[in-house]
């Protein structure tokens, strides 16, 4: 007997929301709402966000779930607010206290001669509070049994590190990263340093790759949207590429764009030397991403 297909739910909705994710919900859990105000048949998001922290979370539909792992490597950008003088469980306020300690005699210059440690290429102990596994198990669920594991330090490059507000016993920092950074460890990492101990108040992400904040949309303004219809929600996707508008492009001939969609590199006058690219075909679509060989040819990694 022949299976009987099943039938795909969804629209096929094709761009990238920039969600302001809503404080105390998880990613997944936003990505699922997203998904249903769109009734679309395939969509992710670029990268977790915790509980406690708002802010940028993309989200992709279509062909730009394709590109997603690219902006889960692009840098990221946050503003954190930090409290000395208490250190908790997690490094953030959803943990237990473990131990308050006196804030008495720091002053800012003491707090901007420790960040000058922090900016530049630094190693960071991933916490048990995370995501990241051993042997198999979630840190965050050991954590959970109350079981601490080791974990190997990492390197991570923090681009730009800058106060923005000092209120003892708090302060505020605008943070550019690469990714796999903790800020909840920076946080605590500075507070060590110190000698006080820190943990962090608030956390908010302004900036995924080429991705600024200015382009947000809430949960507010998606119910408003969607009980105007589906253009109206459809008016507040970004294109595929906007998410690589930092590469440059390649426009091929017709010719061109067949052998890449074959899978074979091509000559492309005028190319950049090296690196990643975006691909365009003759009516200037865009169709996917491409690379620079070592010699000169331009092929596929990802088409669209």
């Amino acid at each position: 007997m022949a299976r009987r297909c099943r039938r795909q739910r969804g629209r096929d909705v094709q761009g990238i929301l920039l969600l302001d994710k809503p404080l105390g919900e998880s990613s997944n859990s936003s990505l699922q709402k997203v998904k249903q105000f769109y009734f679309a048949k395939k969509a992710g998001h670029t990268g977790s966000l915790d509980p406690l922290a708002t802010g940028l979370l993309p989200v992709c539909f279509g062909g730009a779930t394709k590109i997603s792992a690219f902006l889960l490597e692009a840098d990221k950008r946050y503003w954190v607010r930090v409290k000395f003088g208490v250190i908790t469980a997690t490094g953030d306020t959803e943990g237990d206290v473990l131990e308050t300690r006196s804030t008495d005699g720091i002053t800012e210059q003491d707090l901007h001669k420790v960040l000058e440690g922090f900016r530049g290429e630094i190693k960071q102990i991933p916490p048990m509070y995370s995501a990241l596994k051993h042997k198999g198990e979630r840190l965050y669920k050991l954590a959970r049994e109350g079981i601490v594991v080791e974990r190997e330090a990492r390197t991570v490059t923090i681009h730009e590190l800058n106060l923005t507000a000092f209120d003892l016993p708090e302060f505020e920092l605008d943070v550019r990263c690469t990714k796999g950074t903790y800020i909840r460890t920076l946080a605590e990492d500075i507070g060590a340093a110190l000698g006080c101990g820190a943990h962090v108040t608030a956390l908010r992400r302004t900036g995924v790759g080429s991705f600024d904040s200015s382009k947000m949309v809430d949960m507010e303004t998606l119910n408003a949207r969607y009980d105007e219809g589906r253009e109206a929600l459809d008016a507040l996707l970004l294109p595929v590429d906007s998410a690589l508008q930092a590469w440059p492009e390649v426009h091929l001939n017709n010719d061109s764009s067949h052998y890449i969609r074959m899978g074979q590199p091509v000559i492309v006058p005028k190319a950049p030397t090296g690196g990643q690219v975006r691909l365009y075909d003759d009516n200037n679509d865009f169709i996917g991403v491409g690379e620079i060989l070592d010699d000169g040819r331009v092929a596929l990694r990802r088409l669209i």
